[in-house]
């Protein structure tokens, strides 16, 4: 059976504006255990920023994580794949590029976003991914 894209992917689509310092970034990303967001404007989506973003680009780098805009750091070329897609359009994609997640976009508007994760949890169950990414999160110190 063929599964889409809009069925595996995670929904909610967190962003946040171009202007958004990196701080706000990573505290979101840690109140939802997530490892990226979007930078969206209006509606459009003009990046993604990951977590290695915010430590390689920026903080390895010296600046002020307080004062540096997500636009300054976040990736801009971002890979997409719409919802109606079949996952196997996704896994294609992700294997060509040699990336772990994939925005969800329709018309230009961000959806959601689709991880490796994602895509072994609904493809291989059973699979030693599927299982860390199911995994819920060490909140221990």
């Amino acid at each position: 059976m063929t599964q889409l894209v809009k069925d595996v992917m995670t929904a909610g689509v967190l962003t946040l504006p171009p202007e958004a310092s990196l701080v706000e970034a990573a505290r979101l990303m840690r109140d939802r255990d997530v490892g990226d967001v979007l930078v969206a404007a209006d509606d459009r989506l003009l990046g993604v920023l990951t977590d290695r973003d915010i430590a390689v680009r920026s903080v390895a780098m010296g600046h002020d994580p307080h004062f540096m805009p997500v636009r300054s750091v976040c990736t801009p070329d971002v890979l997409t794949v719409r919802p109606d897609a079949d996952s196997a359009e996704a896994v294609s994609i992700m294997r060509e590029y040699g990336v772990r997640r994939l925005a969800v976009v329709d018309d230009g508007h961000p959806m959601g976003v689709v991880t490796l994760g994602d895509l072994a949890r609904a493809r291989d169950p059973g699979s030693a991914l599927a299982g860390i990414s199911a995994a819920p999160p060490n909140t221990g110190a």
